[in-house]
């Protein structure tokens, strides 16, 4: 088994930071890459991807967070890291973390339960 723990979230005001983490532990080999995934509250929303690194350090990041966000990751600790920056009310929602591993099982993806961002104006 893999869980994914997420952590860090909360309320902050409009130009703020927070800096979320998540951790993925368990029945490991090797980690491929660790991403982060929102989803708002509004009706019809679909999760998209925020930022995602691979276990080489490639960065990808989504259009409206360049500049702002910053992924990174320490392969020891099975750790990735979101530092946000210039925090907008419509950067509100729940922050999910998947990890893509490689275990007993094969390769897989496993979620965290996410954790909630709130920006206010």
């Amino acid at each position: 088994q893999v869980q994914v723990v997420e952590s860090g979230g909360g309320l902050v005001q409009a130009g703020g930071s927070l800096r979320l983490s998540c951790v993925a532990s368990g029945s490991i080999f090797s980690i491929n890459a660790m991403g982060w995934y929102r989803q708002g509250q509004a009706p019809g929303e679909q999760r998209e991807l925020v930022a995602r690194i691979t276990k080489g350090g490639t960065t990808t990041y989504a259009d409206s967070v360049k500049g702002r966000f910053t992924i990174s990751g320490d392969n020891a600790k099975n750790t990735v890291y979101l530092q946000m920056n210039s925090l907008k009310p419509e950067d509100t929602a729940v922050y999910s973390c998947k990890a893509t591993v490689s275990g007993p099982a094969g390769y897989g993806d496993y979620w965290g339960q996410g954790t909630q961002v709130t920006v206010s104006s």
